[in-house]
């Protein structure tokens, strides 16, 4: 059985990032996907401690490399990690695996 994916499930996110950056964004995305590896180990087992670092560590480096997006899910994994809220904290991850999916990026 198939499940019915939501609509947004093939939509491209494009985002444009400076050319020189061209070398280094394939692995920051490559380690964003290690990161939601280790982040659902965590989620799993309530590990409040890596669920927060992992968030904080998002936050500043999203940004920095042209993903706001990753920035902005970090803060609120951040936040949410803190306040020891399981269900928000697998909402984010679940946010951020679909924006890993979903990303395009365009050199500029």
């Amino acid at each position: 059985m198939t499940l019915p994916q939501s609509p947004h499930a093939q939509t491209p996110i494009r985002v444009e990032i400076s050319r020189d950056l061209e070398d280094i964004v394939p692995t920051f995305l490559e380690n964003r996907g290690k990161d939601l590896q280790t982040l659902h180990v965590a989620v799993v087992s309530q590990d409040f401690s890596t669920l927060q670092t992992l968030g904080h560590r998002m936050k500043g480096d999203g940004g920095g490399y042209g993903f706001d997006a990753i920035s902005t899910i970090g803060a609120r994994l951040e936040t949410a990690a803190k306040q020891q809220d399981l269900p928000v904290s697998k909402h984010l991850i679940a946010e951020l695996e679909d924006f890993l999916n979903r990303v395009t990026v365009l050199y500029r």
